[in-house]
């Protein structure tokens, strides 16, 4: 074995080697240059070290106006309010899902009570217990339902909804205002007199300041501060005509813009406003309807119930047939929400008197270069309409028309709702 291994390792002198070499080429010297870093500095050092300590660092924010910062400020109590409402939108949403489930499980509840009662006294037993239980139930339910049908759940859930979608509309308008830039006296105390309205118009609380739940009649809504325009002013305004020819195309306004928008107002005024004002009364009429037989339902059914076998079956079908009636009138007032109804038509109402403020605020200027461009307040009246600017052209030519005829128009301003 040995001797095997040492013919491997030592050549043979008859053998001839033959040697292979590759050749491979030098590759080239590469120098790299890396740059030198900067010598670390005292300030930076200190700078590091105070952000690895998490320590405040004392940074002079860039200069801004005076002004900019109180629309700073406003912005974050906008943002504030808009988490507000939609919390307690969510709440009182809450609310009118348990109450109307709760006060028709008790209602059912008593109403099984006192019809079962005659069969518990057929078989001997105290009808005592029923008794007392089914009005004890009853009257929990006529409670219930007259503090419910009082605050209307629904209701102010809606309230909430309008009010924090407004106020995402007035946080948008001051974020707009920041962005621009150059803002003035003028429209910081605007911001403040919008935030302060809707306020007004959408109270949080529910106890001295919530809003009137069962009016009179309807009267729209309004979020709006209120105009500082007078009404001579509005009146002379209306009247005055302007030449078309020396003053057409002046920051996008001209007559005929003029006139349009002053036809759009009319439509606004007399169709939709007046429909949803309406509309608005007879669902108010219902809802009253519902919430006083709601509570004297279940106050007859307590009544009833408490002479369940005293005479005949009288008790027990009046308490029954009382209870049931109690759990539907419920359930169709909550359940189908009349009063998120009525307050949506009361915001309707409110969005075209809003336009009208808007648009008639904007022709009372009678220079037309301190307006806000007229194409774009066209293209902006129209968005808000449902509309094309064709067709809002064309309704204001319809109204135009009508009016000369002497006539009423057979169309409504919004197509959006």
């Amino acid at each position: 074995m040995a001797s095997l291994q040492a013919s491997f390792l030592l050549p043979s002198s008859r053998k001839t080697i033959t040697q292979a070499s590759i050749h491979v080429p030098k590759l080239p010297n590469l120098r790299v240059s890396v740059p030198r870093l900067p010598k670390t500095s005292t300030a930076s050092l200190k700078l590091i070290e105070e952000l690895c300590l998490n320590q405040p660092l004392n940074i002079i924010p860039p200069t801004q106006s005076p002004l900019t910062s109180h629309l700073h400020a406003i912005l974050d109590i906008v943002a504030d309010r808009v988490e507000m409402h939609n919390n307690i939108c969510q709440q009182r949403d809450n609310w009118n899902s348990l109450f109307l489930n709760s006060i028709n499980m008790i209602t059912l509840a008593a109403s099984v009570m006192a019809a079962t009662a005659p069969a518990v006294g057929a078989l001997g037993a105290s009808l005592l217990g029923l008794k007392f239980s089914s009005a004890l139930l009853f009257s929990a339910a006529t409670g219930m339902l007259v503090m419910v049908n009082k605050i209307q759940p629904s209701q102010l859930a809606e309230e909430q909804r309008n009010a924090a979608r407004l106020f995402k509309q007035l946080q948008t308008q001051i974020q707009t205002l920041i962005t621009v830039g150059a803002p003035t006296q003028r429209d910081v105390d605007s911001a403040m007199e919008k935030v302060l309205a809707l306020d007004r118009a959408y109270p949080l609380p529910l106890l001295g300041v919530m809003l009137e739940k069962f009016p009179k009649k309807l009267e729209p809504a309004s979020w709006w501060p209120n105009s500082s325009h007078s009404d001579e002013s509005k009146t002379e305004n209306e009247n005055a005509h302007f030449d078309g020819n020396q003053r057409q195309g002046s920051n996008g306004w001209s007559d005929q813009l003029e006139a349009e928008m002053r036809e759009v107002v009319e439509v606004m005024k007399t169709k939709d406003a007046k429909d949803y004002v309406r509309l608005g009364n007879l669902v108010l009429k219902v809802n009253k309807t519902l919430a006083i037989s709601g509570p004297l339902l279940t106050g007859i059914a307590a009544l009833g119930s408490a002479f369940v076998g005293d005479w005949s079956s009288a008790g027990m079908v009046v308490a029954a047939a009382a209870g049931s009636l109690a759990a539907a009138v419920n359930a169709l007032e909550h359940g189908g929400q009349i009063g998120m109804v009525f307050e949506m038509y009361r915001n309707s109402a409110g969005f075209f008197g809003v336009m009208e403020e808007s648009i008639r605020g904007t022709l009372e200027e009678t220079d037309w270069e301190k307006r806000e461009n007229g194409e774009v307040f066209e293209r902006k009246v129209a968005l808000k309409l449902g509309r094309s600017l064709s067709q809002l052209r064309q309704l204001g030519a319809k109204s135009a028309a009508a009016r000369q005829e002497g006539i009423s128009m057979d169309e409504f301003a919004s197509k959006l709702f």
